[in-house]
């Protein structure tokens, strides 16, 4: 530490000013270990009641768990973790490799860890994967030591500051109506298929209602109220509750559904259609379509109907009145753009009635 760019304060153990901006710095040793902190001020009182704040905070921290490793605090966070089926693979996994891989992770203290190790084991398993995996790997380490800070284990995570990588904007394919009737079609005619009439059913029930298919896959006949017209929606990503209309276009498809079926019984009894869309794809040599492509054909149509977008935010479950659609459904086909285009004329349609100026 250069003289010249720090300044110890004198009867204040560990309170430091870095001279060039003026601005206080906490270095302290505790338990072998030494832990800096930028106080935030240049205020010289000010910095030595955070000095002190941070001197305690250090002191409160649990004696009994000093030499909990780092394996020790992923079992624990292992077992708060709740979510989609496929998230929570891909989170075990996650700590599944820091374990085998990050050396001490066993045996070392938690304590011991630096951010810079952190930085290391992100870059060495995951750098060369999309930004998507690497930020999953990273919310992990995140989630879990932040926990530990909670716990009382650590006083401050390593993992503190890093950033996540910026994801690249997909391509998302989204076939046009006749398409997906296409494909609906070339599904229902594998006769020879014994799940075909189930796997039709479900895409064409993602298309005409614009649902997941997790969602889908978890709809019973209860959750269907014909006589209101409305199907009741669980969303287990969000643990969000949310009611959708039964749209005009589905409406024969769902009281089809409904024929026969008790009130826990489930619409399908399949999770997924992911074969049958591939295949039907690959018949009709056209891009190779996934569950979402039908959500995003939903939401598309609806879009270019002129159905308000907050209106479409809530049939997707979504509380932020229609942010995401916009963000996220930005772009529109050329013909619908022509088509609104055509709108804007230096005339008024006969149907439009003037507004005339109020009297003064």
């Amino acid at each position: 530490m250069s003289l010249n760019t720090w300044t110890k304060i004198k009867r204040e153990h560990g309170l430091y000013r870095y001279n060039p901006s003026g601005q206080f710095f906490a270095r302290v040793r505790f338990h072998g270990k030494l832990y800096r902190r930028k106080l935030e001020t240049d205020d010289l009182a000010v910095a030595k009641r955070k000095l002190r704040t941070f001197r305690d905070d250090l002191e409160r921290t649990d004696a009994t768990k000093g030499d909990m490793s780092f394996a020790a605090v992923l079992d624990d966070y292992a077992e708060t973790l709740q979510g989609a089926e496929s998230t929570l693979v891909n989170k075990l996994a996650v700590i599944a490799k820091l374990k085998k891989t990050w050396f001490g992770c066993n045996t070392l203290p938690l304590r011991t860890v630096k951010p810079s190790q952190v930085t290391v084991w992100l870059t060495t398993h995951y750098g060369s994967w999309s930004s998507a995996y690497y930020n999953l790997a990273l919310s992990v380490i995140t989630s879990a030591l932040d926990a530990a800070v909670a716990d009382r284990i650590i006083i401050e995570s390593p993992a503190k500051g890093l950033k996540y990588r910026r994801r690249e904007q997909p391509i998302r394919l989204t076939p046009t109506f006749e398409q997906f009737k296409q494909i609906v079609a070339d599904i229902r005619g594998q006769r020879f298929n014994a799940d075909a009439e189930q796997s039709c059913d479900f895409v064409e029930a993602m298309g005409l209602l614009g649902l997941g298919q997790a969602e889908l896959a978890n709809v019973k006949r209860e959750h269907v109220r014909l006589d209101a017209g409305q199907i009741d929606i669980f969303r287990r990503k969000t643990e969000q509750a949310f009611t959708i209309p039964i749209y005009p276009q589905a409406c024969a498809l769902v009281t089809r559904l409904c024929n026969g079926k008790k009130s826990g019984e489930k619409l399908f009894k399949i999770k997924q259609a992911r074969k049958a869309i591939t295949e039907a794809c690959r018949r009709l040599e056209l891009p190779i379509y996934t569950h979402r492509s039908f959500r995003r054909l939903f939401v598309t149509r609806a879009i270019e109907k002129g159905i308000d977008v907050k209106v479409i935010a809530q049939w997707q479950g979504h509380r932020d009145s229609g942010v995401l659609i916009l963000k996220t459904y930005s772009h529109v086909r050329p013909e619908h753009s022509q088509r609104m285009a055509a709108l804007l004329t230096d005339g008024e349609p006969e149907n439009v009635v003037p507004i005339t100026a109020s009297a003064s």
